[in-house]
């Protein structure tokens, strides 16, 4: 499930996560192995996105849950407890969003694309509504989702606004002019960049871009997670990354909960998991200088 939850979160949130195993004191409680998917959100502290947990017998024992074995005698059911949350909702806000709103990645955008006209008149209306309609039904027989915001009590530059605030993917800006140079306005909200392309093919051109838009999404958010992980070697090189710099460290540790519980009343920074990936090597604690067998992976955390 751990894997499941960490195809979502990156194929479609386009949020990268580290997977890996909680230690003892972090795990949940009455659990023999928590597994979960960590990300980084844009102020530098680790959010925990989904777990899986082997329970063992441990909560079969507590609420006298049993089955027959093949003996056909009763045993203790052995156990396993998975979830994600609401807390999904919280990391697409906090991981891609900016100063102008939601930046919502287009495989979760309720609108995909919003398309909205510029007019003076309702002739002009009338004429714009028609090349639209033929650009809606395209998209829609695209799979795109797509809002064509003819309303009349409000201005363009409220509804360029609304829709950035929304964080639609793409928005199709077109009038009289337009129309004319059989073109439309193209604006992206991931990078707020605008473009002027032909209406013609305009189908073709806006189901690449939304696929272009998610990776970017995905890479910008793997980019700063990269920026904003460091590796330490020193418990005082630990406490002067985690306060000027935040984010993910990766650090050896000794194993022991009684480290791991210093670190958090001094620093409280967390171990936010031991990675399933990356590297293996050997070497000091930081804090004890006593053996350990990888790097983990230490943040501030919600």
């Amino acid at each position: 499930m751990i894997q499941v939850y960490a195809d979502f979160a990156q194929q479609y949130m386009g949020v990268p996560v580290i997977q890996g195993v909680k230690t003892a004191n972090e795990r949940f409680a009455g659990a023999l192995e928590t597994y979960t998917i960590e990300a980084l959100m844009q102020d530098g502290k680790a959010l925990q996105s989904g777990t899986s947990h082997f329970l063992g017998q441990n909560f079969a024992k507590a609420f006298d849950v049993k089955f027959a074995n093949k003996e056909g005698k009763e045993d203790y059911v052995w156990a396993s407890s998975w979830g994600v949350s609401t807390r999904l909702m919280g990391a697409l806000i906090m991981a891609h969003s900016d100063d102008y709103g939601l930046v919502l990645p287009p495989k979760l955008a309720p609108i995909q694309v919003a398309i909205v006209p510029i007019y003076k008149s309702k002739e002009d209306l009338d004429k714009i509504s028609v090349v639209v309609d033929e650009i809606v039904l395209k998209l829609k027989q695209r799979g795109v989702s797509v809002k064509f915001d003819d309303s009349d009590n409000r201005k363009p530059g409220w509804k360029f606004a609304q829709y950035e605030l929304k964080g639609v993917p793409l928005r199709l800006a077109i009038g009289p002019r337009d129309i004319e140079n059989n073109t439309v306005e193209v604006a992206r909200r991931d990078t707020l960049t605008k473009e002027v392309v032909a209406i013609d093919g305009i189908d073709d051109y806006v189901t690449e871009l939304l696929d272009v838009i998610q990776d970017n999404i995905y890479k910008k958010a793997l980019d700063f997670r990269a920026e904003k992980t460091t590796e330490v070697n020193s418990y005082d090189e630990f406490k002067e990354i985690l306060e000027k710099k935040g984010g993910f460290i990766l650090a050896h540790w000794d194993g022991t909960a009684e480290t791991e519980q210093k670190i958090k009343e001094e620093t409280k920074a967390t171990i936010r998991c031991i990675p399933l990936e990356g590297d293996k090597t050997p070497g000091k604690c930081m804090v004890t200088g006593k053996p350990s067998l990888q790097r983990v992976v230490f943040a501030k955390a919600y």
